[in-house]
């Protein structure tokens, strides 16, 4: 497993930004933000952008975030997944990170899951074109994929080899996710983790903006940490903390304490 930081830590901040104060800081690799992305793109181009990762040492985990659309006109989304795995490609990122939608109210269940893996087959086939696999993210509570289970319905009846999913510790502890159902998840369709902590509250009542560094929080870290090793996953563990409190602070210094826990997390 290898040390990564994703753009939404330093919110703030412009793609330039994250990826020096990720390099000052000692992280691996980066996920690169969409905006910052689309941001940077403006006055500059591809070329520069895998020069200044090889500049800092890094490498990219993924882009995100991007829309899986299932239940609604996604031809905009879908230029965008091309769009953006053909970036991916050539800055040797191996994954686009895509949370879905939810079928309207009183669909069939058995229905919205084909639907939703027709969808996803459209995306993984765009992004296979170019070798970039597509990874679905089980968000918290979420109506249709809150968790591993559904993930791994809609990829099993997409039926294609390049989608999988991703793990977030604070997704699925405030859906309240068995440790059963994350050692269940085949290891290598696990693209990437996001690791993380949050706030002792009511699950119900957790939001983004509760997010702490790893350590400062409730989330049964060693426990995670414990079943990622048992499974033999050897992939990106990417901070990725929505708090506005650490956005108040210079990049470098929100970087550096961001590693400093995830640190003491390997240690656990």
């Amino acid at each position: 497993m290898y040390s990564c930081i994703n753009g939404a830590t330093t919110m703030p901040y412009t793609l330039e930004q994250d990826l020096e104060a990720a390099a000052k800081a000692g992280f691996d690799a980066v996920e690169i933000w969409s905006r910052k992305l689309d941001a940077y793109l403006e006055n500059h181009d591809v070329t520069e952008l895998k020069a200044c990762l090889d500049t800092f040492g890094l490498r990219a985990a993924s882009l995100c975030p991007y829309g899986l659309v299932g239940f609604d006109d996604n031809r905009t989304q879908l230029q965008e997944i091309e769009r953006a795995a053909e970036i991916a490609a050539a800055i040797d990122c191996p994954v686009l990170l895509v949370c879905a939608d939810a079928p309207p109210e009183g669909m069939d269940r058995d229905r919205a899951f084909d639907t939703m893996a027709a969808a996803a087959r459209s995306y993984a086939e765009r992004a296979a074109a170019h070798g970039v696999k597509i990874a679905i993210e089980p968000l918290g509570r979420h109506p249709f994929i809150p968790g591993p289970r559904e993930a791994l319905e809609v990829i099993e009846r997409a039926g294609h080899g390049s989608l999988g999913l991703m793990m977030d510790f604070f997704h699925y502890y405030k859906s309240d996710v068995p440790l059963a159902d994350v050692l269940s998840i085949p290891t290598e369709l696990l693209l990437i983790v996001h690791v993380d902590d949050c706030e002792d509250l009511p699950l119900a009542d957790l939001t983004d903006q509760h997010r702490v560094y790893m350590g400062e929080g409730v989330i049964p870290l060693g426990q995670m940490l414990g079943a990622l090793r048992s499974k033999g996953y050897d992939g990106a563990l990417s901070v990725e903390i929505f708090r506005e409190e650490y956005w108040e602070k210079d990049p470098v210094e929100i970087s550096v304490d961001a590693k400093a826990a995830y640190d003491r997390m390997m240690e656990v």
